[in-house]
C-alpha cells in the first residue's frame, strides 16, 4: 500500500479539496433529488466515499488527455471539468445535458474536455481507452489515457485483452481500478485469486500499485507517476484505488451484504472531512477560507438544478436524433 505525500502548495491542496467537495456537493444533491420525486428514471449510482480517487488522478492529467469512465462516473465527469448544469440537465433527460438527455447518469461524455464517456456496462471502458491509446501511439502526440473501472471488471475477459495489448503495444494508458470491495453486492475477495488486484498487473509485465484510495494526496502521487511514465513512453501502468462507496450500489439496495460497523469504520475515514481538518491543522487552509468554498460550490449546485429544471424536454419527433444515424 503506498501512502507516499508528495509536497504541493497550499493552493494545490485547496484545489484538490474543492474538487472533492464539488463531487460530494453534487452526489449528495442528486441522492436528494431522486428521493424526493424531482428526478425519476433509473437511481443514479452515487460515488460518495471515492471522490479522492476522481480528483486525486485527474488533477494530474492535461486539457488534452482522455479518460473512460463508469456506470459510477460523475466524479470523473466533474473532475475532468465538466459543468454542473450540463450534468443535471442529463441526469433530467433535458435537451441541454451533454447527451441532449438521450444518455443518462450512465453515459455521460464530453469530448471536447477529453471525456471519452461512461458506460452501463461493467468493464467496457477499457477495450475504448486501448483504442484511445492506440490512436496516441499513430498520431504521435503525447497524451495519455486513465481508464477507471471497479474491482468487479477486473474478472472480466475485457481486462485481460486491454491491459495485455496495452503492454504488448507499449500504449500510454493509466489504468485505474477503483476497488470499493463489493462488485454490487459480492464482496471482492470472495471472487479474486489476489488479494491485491494491482498484483495482476505481474501478468503483464507493467507496474502494479496499490494505494489508499481514502487520502487524495496518496492518490495524486501515484498517479503522477504513473501518468509521468505514460507520457514519457514507458507504457502502462495498473493503479488499484482501494476506496469505499457510502451508499448502496443503487437507492433500492439496503446493503445487507455488509456490516454497519464496517461501514462506521470507514465514515471515520471521510476523504472530503478528513483533508478539511488536515488543510486547517497543517496550515494550509484557513477556516474562513474553506466556508467559502463551501458556500461557492452550494451555489454552484443550486444554479446547476435551477438550470436544468429550467431546461426543454427532447421534443417527441427528435427522439432518435443522436441515437441512430439519419438514415
Amino acid at each position: 500500500m503506498v501512502n507516499t505525500r508528495s509536497n504541493l502548495s497550499p493552493e494545490i491542496r485547496k484545489s484538490l479539496y474543492r474538487q472533492m467537495l464539488r463531487i460530494r456537493k453534487f452526489e449528495e444533491t442528486t441522492h436528494a433529488l431522486y428521493k424526493s420525486g424531482r428526478l425519476t428514471g433509473m437511481s443514479p449510482h452515487l460515488c460518495i466515499g471515492e471522490e479522492a480517487s476522481a480528483a486525486g488522478v485527474i488533477s494530474t492529467l492535461n486539457a488534452d488527455d482522455y479518460i473512460l469512465s463508469t456506470h459510477r462516473g460523475h466524479g470523473h465527469c466533474l473532475a475532468k471539468g465538466a459543468e454542473m448544469g450540463k450534468m443535471y440537465a442529463e441526469l433530467f433527460g433535458k435537451e441541454t445535458g451533454y447527451c441532449r438527455g438521450r444518455g443518462g447518469s450512465m453515459h455521460i461524455a464530453d469530448v471536447s474536455r477529453g471525456n471519452l464517456g461512461a458506460n452501463g456496462i461493467v468493464g467496457a471502458g477499457l477495450p475504448i481507452a486501448l483504442g484511445a491509446g492506440l490512436s496516441i501511439r499513430k498520431r504521435g502526440t503525447r497524451q495519455v489515457v486513465v481508464c477507471f473501472f471497479g474491482d468487479a471488471a477486473t474478472n472480466q475477459g475485457t481486462f485481460h485483452e486491454a491491459l495485455n495489448m496495452s503492454k504488448a503495444f507499449h500504449l500510454p494508458i493509466v489504468w485505474v481500478c477503483e476497488n470499493n470491495l463489493y462488485g454490487l453486492s459480492t464482496p471482492i475477495e470472495k471472487v479474486s485469486a489476489t488479494p491485491m488486484l494491482s498484483d495482476r498487473a505481474k501478468g503483464y509485465a507493467m507496474p502494479g500499485v496499490t494505494v489508499d484510495g481514502m487520502d487524495v494526496e496518496a492518490v495524486r502521487a501515484a498517479a503522477t507517476e504513473a501518468v509521468a511514465r505514460a507520457r514519457a513512453g514507458e507504457g502502462p501502468t495498473l493503479l488499484e484505488v482501494r476506496t469505499y462507496r457510502y451508499f448502496g450500489h443503487g437507492a433500492s439496495d439496503h446493503r445487507p451484504y455488509r456490516t454497519r460497523e464496517e461501514e462506521q469504520n470507514w465514515w471515520k475515514r471521510d476523504p472530503v472531512a478528513g483533508y478539511r481538518m488536515k488543510l486547517i491543522s497543517e496550515g494550509a487552509g484557513s477556516e474562513a477560507e474553506l466556508v467559502e468554498v463551501d458556500q461557492e460550490i452550494e451555489k454552484e449546485v443550486a444554479a446547476g438544478v435551477a438550470f436544468a429544471e429550467a431546461s426543454p424536454d427532447p421534443k417527441a419527433a427528435e427522439s432518435s436524433l443522436y441515437v441512430y444515424t439519419e438514415e
